[in-house]
C-alpha cells in the first residue's frame, strides 16, 4: 500500500509538465487532458515495469508522446464526415440472398436446354465475346446470339423476373440474367 502512495505522489508531481507537454502537442486543452488522462491510466497499469530510482518524468513523457504518436496515425486514416453523408452511402449486401438467388439460378440453368446452357455460360458466365462463344461453338455468331437470348427469356421466365431487376452484387448472376448483359 505504501509503495501505491509513493507512486502516486510521483505521479502527481509530473502531472503539471505532463499537461504542458500534452498542450504543445495538441493545441488543444479537451485533447491535452484527454492525453494527459490516459498516459496516467497506462502509467498506472503498468506501475510493476517502472524501475524504482529511474526518472518517471522521462518514462511518463513517453507513454504521452507515444499514445499521441499513435493517435495522429489512426486519424490520418480516418475521414471526416461531421454530417454522417459518406457513412450513410456505405452499405454490404447481405449474403444470404445472393446465396439463395444463386441457387435459384443454378436451378433454373439445369432446366435450359443443353447448347443455349453452353451459350449463355461462355457469354454470360465466362465473359467471351459472341464472336469467341461462336468460335467455341463451332457455329455461326447469330446462332450464339439467338442462344444466348433464349436461355436468358427462358431462364427470366423460370425465376419469374422482370426486365431490369436487381439481382444482387453478383456479377456473374447479373451477367447471365441481368440486364446489363441483355444489352450486349
Amino acid at each position: 500500500m505504501k509503495a501505491d502512495a509513493q507512486f502516486s505522489r510521483l505521479l502527481l508531481a509530473v502531472l503539471p509538465e505532463l499537461r504542458a507537454f500534452a498542450l504543445s502537442l495538441t493545441h488543444d486543452g479537451v485533447g491535452a487532458d484527454d492525453l494527459v488522462q490516459e498516459t496516467l491510466l497506462r502509467a498506472w497499469s503498468g506501475a510493476e515495469r517502472f524501475q524504482e530510482g529511474s526518472n518517471i518524468r522521462a518514462w511518463l513523457f513517453t507513454i504521452l508522446r507515444n499514445l499521441f504518436c499513435t493517435e495522429r496515425r489512426r486519424r490520418r486514416r480516418e475521414v471526416d464526415d461531421p454530417e454522417g453523408k459518406m457513412a450513410a452511402r456505405l452499405r454490404i449486401d447481405p449474403d444470404q440472398p445472393s446465396h439463395l438467388e444463386f441457387e435459384d439460378v443454378r436451378t433454373a440453368l439445369r432446366s435450359l436446354v443443353p447448347v443455349n446452357r453452353e451459350a449463355l455460360i461462355l457469354v454470360g458466365a465466362q465473359g467471351l465475346s459472341y464472336e469467341e462463344a461462336a468460335e467455341v461453338c463451332g457455329v455461326a455468331v447469330g446462332t450464339i446470339k439467338s442462344r444466348v437470348n433464349r436461355a436468358r427469356v427462358h431462364l427470366m421466365e423460370v425465376l419469374q423476373l422482370e426486365t431490369g431487376y436487381h439481382f444482387g452484387p453478383d456479377d456473374v448472376l447479373k451477367a447471365v440474367v441481368g440486364s446489363e448483359a441483355r444489352d450486349t
